[in-house]
């Protein structure tokens, strides 16, 4: 092996583990940032519900998208989520029933997307419904930590969608809480990045 592809193997190295180092770094500065532009619609990611309540994390989001939409940011919220199993309801529906119920938004403006066990079956699902509107602006509702995972398949699935994620609840309440969501998303986000090159590799073989 001669010396120039010695070093050109070595820079690829120190490439690859200079980005792999990045991505904890770019969740923790995603999480901090927040965007309220005029959009399309407002998403809000999924999280447990129980027989129809929302959970204390979906409730924190649901919150947060109203005090978006009442600020004017977007004329429609989109709930997404499928149910597990078992469930008589599923995430989407109960975050829909929560904004018209509780929340008193106007029916006509919560768009209910009950697909999807995890964030890229959710958004892909939440694509199809942007096309289906002739939508291409959003802003995601999720957890800090979510947000530069969930911006990455907004924008796979199609949208141009920035986020205004969760101050409070329970993932956002201490360090170690803190440390332990974004080292999560650091695998969540590899595993989607190398799920998205296999599946490419395998078209082009094809």
């Amino acid at each position: 092996m001669s010396r120039v592809v010695r070093l050109l193997l070595a820079a690829v190295v120190v490439l690859a583990l200079a980005w792999l180092a990045s991505v904890p770094l770019r969740i923790w500065w995603d999480a901090r940032q927040e965007d309220h532009r005029s959009s399309d619609a407002i998403v809000v990611l999924g999280a447990a519900q129980y027989d129809g309540r929302p959970s204390p994390v979906l409730e924190a989001r649901l919150r947060k998208a109203q005090e978006l939409y009442e600020e004017g940011v977007a004329p429609v919220i989109v709930t997404v989520g499928a149910g597990q199993e078992g469930d008589r309801t599923t995430e989407a529906e109960a975050g829909a029933d929560w904004l018209v119920d509780v929340a008193g938004l106007p029916e006509d403006q919560v768009v209910a997307v009950p697909e999807g066990i995890d964030t890229k079956g959710s958004l892909d699902a939440v694509g199809e419904v942007f096309a289906e509107h002739g939508w291409t602006t959003a802003v995601l509702v999720s957890d800090p930590w979510h947000t530069f995972r969930s911006k990455a398949i907004a924008a796979a699935a199609g949208m141009d969608a920035v986020a205004a994620p969760v101050r409070s609840g329970p993932v956002v309440q201490s360090r170690g809480t803190q440390l332990r969501y974004i080292l999560r998303e650091t695998g969540a986000y590899l595993a989607w990045r190398l799920a998205g090159a296999s599946a490419a590799g395998g078209e082009e073989a094809a």
